[in-house]
C-alpha cells in the first residue's frame, strides 16, 4: 500500500514564477500530476504555488504536445466546471536495457510506466563483444513488438552492476562483469541504436524505478537496498539521485559490518554483501553448482532458506541503523533480484530494529519491500530518460536564478 495514499492532495514540488524558469515549472507541473494521477488547474496552482495564468499556459502547451490529456469536466456547485488533467501514457516512451550476469533484458515503457514490450536473451557474464550487438538487435525487436510512435522515444536507459571505475573492483569478483572497464557503454549503445543513452548501476536504477512507479512514489528521501548477486544502495535525497563524487555513492555492499569476518574480493573482510546477497545465500546454503545458483532455487527451498536468513539479520540491522542515523531517511526500501517473498521474510525477522532517531513526522514505515518486482532494475533503467526529462532539477534552477 502506498504509505501516503491517505493524503492524496499533499503538496507537490514547488514552482517559481520567474520567466527564466519556464522549463523548471514545466517539469514541476508534470511531476505534480504524476504524483496525484488527476488534477484540475486550480489544484495544480495550489499545490505548486504557481499563478493560475502560469499553470494555464503550461498545461495548454503540454496538452498540445500530447503530454497531458483532459477528462470530462467535474460539475460541483456553481461556476465553470473544472477539467481534470492526467499524464498521457502515449505522450512519451523510453527503452530500458539490463546487462546482467546471466542475461540481457529489454523493455519499452510508456509515460505511465506500463510495459509495452519485453525481450529477454540468455547470456552468461556477457562481455562487450557479445553484448553490444545483442543490445542492438534487442532494440530492433523491442520497436517491432511495441508498435509505438518512434518519434516520441526519449532514449535508452542502461543498467549494469557497479561499482564503476574503481581499480581492482570494477572488473573482478562475482558481482561484476569483466571486460567493460575501458568501454564507454552509453556512447557505444547510443551510436548503435541511434538514440540518446545513459548508464546507471542497478541499485540506482531500481531506486528511480521505485520512485516513479512503486512504493516510494511520494517519498523525497529514501534508500533502496538492491539485493542481487551483490548488494548496493540507491540514494534518493531531496527527490534527486545522490551519486557522489565519482558516481559510486551507495556501494553499501562494501561497508564492513563484521570486523574480521568473511573475506571479500575488494580486499577487506566482513563486507555487508558477504552476508546479504544472492551470492552469500548460495554460499551459506552450500549451493555450489552454477546452474542451481538462481533466485528460483532459493525460493523453492521454503524453510530451507532459514540458515541464510539467520546470518543476514544482524549485519542488515547494523546497516539500517547507519543509514537512518546518517541520512534521516523517510524509509528504506529493500528489493532487487532476490525473490520478494524471501525479502519479506528477511524484513519480518529484522524486528526488533535498533532504536531509531527518525522524526515522528515521518509517515512511512521504516522498512518497505519494493513493489516493482523482478524487473525492478530494468524498469528503473527505462525510467532514466523519463526521470531526466521530467524530474524537477532544482540545482539547474538555482544556476539560472544566480545568472
Amino acid at each position: 500500500m502506498n504509505p501516503s495514499s491517505n493524503n492524496p492532495r499533499a503538496p507537490g514540488p514547488a514552482g517559481t514564477n520567474l520567466e527564466q524558469a519556464k522549463w523548471h515549472n514545466r517539469r514541476v507541473i508534470i511531476e505534480t500530476v504524476r504524483l496525484h494521477d488527476r488534477l484540475t488547474r486550480a489544484e495544480l496552482a495550489r499545490l505548486t504555488a504557481l499563478t493560475p495564468q502560469t499553470v494555464s499556459n503550461i498545461t495548454a502547451e503540454l496538452q498540445a504536445s500530447g503530454m497531458l490529456i483532459a477528462h470530462d469536466p467535474l460539475r460541483a456547485g456553481r461556476g465553470q466546471p473544472a477539467t481534470p488533467l492526467s499524464l498521457n501514457p502515449d505522450g512519451a516512451y523510453s527503452i530500458g536495457i539490463q546487462i546482467d550476469h546471466q542475461s540481457l533484458t529489454g523493455l519499452v515503457v510508456d509515460l505511465a510506466g506500463k510495459v509495452r514490450a519485453r525481450v529477454v536473451k540468455n547470456l552468461r557474464r556477457p562481455g562487450p563483444a557479445a553484448a553490444l550487438p545483442a543490445v542492438q538487435e534487442m532494440v530492433q525487436q523491442l520497436f517491432r513488438q511495441a508498435k509505438v510512435d518512434n518519434q516520441r522515444m526519449l532514449g535508452v536507459g542502461l543498467v549494469m552492476p557497479g561499482p564503476f571505475g574503481v581499480e581492482g573492483i570494477s572488473s573482478a569478483g562475482p558481482t561484476t562483469l569483466p571486460g567493460w572497464e575501458q568501454v564507454d557503454v552509453a556512447a557505444e549503445v547510443g551510436r548503435l541504436v541511434g538514440l540518446p543513452a545513459q548508464l546507471e548501476n542497478d541499485a540506482n536504477a531500481a531506486a528511480i524505478g521505485e520512485r516513479l512507479y512503486g512504493v516510494a512514489k511520494t517519498l523525497q528521501n529514501f534508500a533502496y537496498l538492491f539485493v542481487g548477486t551483490g548488494l548496493g544502495a540507491g540514494l534518493i535525497l531531496e527527490g534527486r539521485m545522490f551519486r557522489g563524487h565519482a558516481g559510486n555513492a551507495g556501494e553499501a555492499g562494501h561497508m564492513i559490518v563484521v570486523p574480521g569476518g568473511r573475506p571479500c574480493y575488494c580486499g577487506n573482510r566482513g563486507c555487508l554483501e558477504r552476508y546479504v546477497s544472492l551470492d552469500a545465500a548460495y554460499e551459506t546454503l552450500g549451493i555450489i553448482e552454477a546452474e542451481r545458483q538462481t533466485p528460483q532455487t532459493l525460493l523453492d527451498l521454503g524453510d530451507g532458506i532459514d540458515p541464510w536468513l539467520n546470518t543476514a539479520v544482524t549485519p542488515l540491522r547494523q546497516t539500517i541503523n547507519v543509514l537512518e542515523t546518517l541520512l534521516d531517511l523517510e524509509t528504506i526500501v529493500i528489493g532487487g533480484t532476490m525473490p520478494a517473498a524471501i525479502l519479506q521474510r528477511l524484513v519480518d525477522r529484522l524486528e526488533p530494529l535498533p532504536a531509531s532517531l527518525r522524526s515522528p513526522l515521518h509517515r512511512a514505515p521504516r522498512l518497505l519491500v519494493g513493489a516493482v518486482g523482478e524487473d525492478t532494475a530494468v524498469l528503473g533503467a527505462a525510467a532514466l530518460p523519463i526521470f531526466a526529462e521530467f524530474n524537477p532539477q532544482y540545482d539547474a534552477l538555482q544556476k539560472s536564478i544566480d545568472s
